[in-house]
């Protein structure tokens, strides 16, 4: 697919992405705040319908009063016109897969595969990818169907899969580029939040439906299950889109222990979901001051960037410049501080673009509409480099074209001087 094609597809899918997954997180949120915030009725008309729970809320300049049946209303028939919660989910799914295949999988050479961290073909590396969604979720499933309704089996369910998670996130960030690695076990979590909702929760649900309408008793068994799959999505919720944000951040990522940090950020993502889930009910009474699950998750945010701090190389590199007469040498990078050494050469930079960045920025292709092969394509996108190169570390993707970190610092300088191109 053309390069100007493939950026608006990416940006389309991506903005459609956002937008779902907003909304089903924005109903996961709502539901669980209504569920946790409900209170007995008190009137006797509610309690004569079968209303289980009440909750009278202000938003907006009116008033609410949401009403909860554990079964159906006694007061009249179940309506037909039912709200289902489950478009929200499948489309965030739908989005993100084909965000994911567009980017990733069309070209796997470069987003999934780091041959300084597994050499193998894209094909076998998209062929493991996909099977990363499959096997978590296939795995995850038959945890919570074989001890889910154990006793304590939502201890016992939540402590194999936190496990499993962790063996996966280090298995990928063995196997794959590091960004790559935390996308995708965000993927495979989010797989299995939408996979609950259309094998077990909306399933359920329509059969608890169809049995009240029949006049038949109602399995409470759906219920059950629907309800601890909806759980395990409140759950999954942060530490997913922790994953997925975190890809943009290459300090995160590259780093040596990149799945320790992926874990430990998601762990605490859960524990601060946890203060959310328990706050409504500790303001009724009904739960423990949820504050310590918040202080922890927030200690564990504090000990990650006090871990990642990051330490000035004690010898920098050699770096790559060019002579005189255009031919390239090494130098001591030391002698990039030195006035006159060519740290602030404009043709020094663009023997390195030239051999690092011309095959994605240059005549031929230019992702991104960027670029670099002429002095008025640099200045254009000057500070962008200095951004993507230098600070942030992000490109080449996957350092696929082996720039060093002299090569890094060389540009920077260059910034540094004012970018000159002449």
């Amino acid at each position: 697919m053309d390069a100007y094609l493939l950026d608006w597809a990416n940006l389309l899918l991506r903005w459609a992405h956002v937008i779902t997954a907003v909304a089903w997180i924005g109903a996961s949120f709502y539901f669980v705040m209504l569920d946790n915030s409900l209170s007995p009725p008190e009137h006797a008309d509610l309690k004569a319908k079968g209303v289980d729970g009440e909750m009278w809320a202000v938003h907006g300049g009116g008033f609410y009063h949401s009403n909860k049946y554990l079964v159906a209303p006694k007061w009249l028939p179940l309506p037909q016109n039912l709200h289902w919660s489950y478009w929200e989910s499948y489309s965030t799914w739908l989005t993100g897969f084909a965000l994911f295949t567009f980017l990733y999988l069309f070209n796997a050479g470069s987003f999934l595969v780091d041959k300084s961290v597994f050499d193998w073909s894209p094909a076998v590396a998209i062929a493991t990818s996909l099977g990363f969604l499959a096997a978590f979720w296939l795995i995850y499933d038959g945890i919570c169907r074989t001890l889910g309704q154990k006793r304590n089996g939502d201890l016992i369910v939540g402590g194999l899969v936190f496990g499993f998670i962790v063996f996966a996130s280090w298995l990928a960030c063995q196997l794959f580029a590091g960004r790559a690695a935390f996308l995708l076990v965000g993927a495979m979590i989010a797989t299995a939040m939408s996979a609950n909702v259309f094998f077990w929760i909306i399933p359920g649900q329509r059969k608890v439906v169809a049995q009240m309408r029949a006049g038949e008793p109602v399995d409470p068994i759906h219920g059950k299950r629907g309800k601890q799959r909806s759980v395990h999505n409140t759950y999954f919720t942060l530490p997913v889109i922790f994953a997925m944000l975190s890809n943009h951040y290459s300090f995160l990522y590259t780093h040596r222990y990149n799945w320790a940090v992926l874990i430990l950020m998601m762990l605490a993502g859960a524990l601060i979901r946890q203060f959310f889930v328990q706050r409504h009910g500790w303001h009724h009474g009904r739960a423990a001051n949820p504050w310590p699950f918040a202080a922890v998750g927030v200690v564990v945010i504090l000990a990650v960037i006090v871990g990642l701090k990051a330490v000035e190389p004690a010898a920098p590199p050699a770096v790559t410049t060019v002579t005189p007469t255009g031919t390239l040498k090494s130098v001591a990078n030391n002698d990039l501080a030195t006035p006159g050494s060519g740290s602030n050469n404009f043709k020094t930079v663009q023997a390195v673009l030239e051999q690092r960045c011309f095959m994605c920025h240059g005549a031929q292709v230019q992702m991104k509409n960027v670029r670099l092969d002429t002095p008025e394509g640099v200045k254009a996108h000057a500070q962008m480099l200095y951004q993507q190169v230098v600070v942030l570390r992000q490109m080449p993707m996957n350092n696929a074209t082996g720039l060093t970190e002299a090569e890094r610092a060389l540009i920077g300088e260059w910034f540094k001087g004012g970018a000159k191109v002449d």
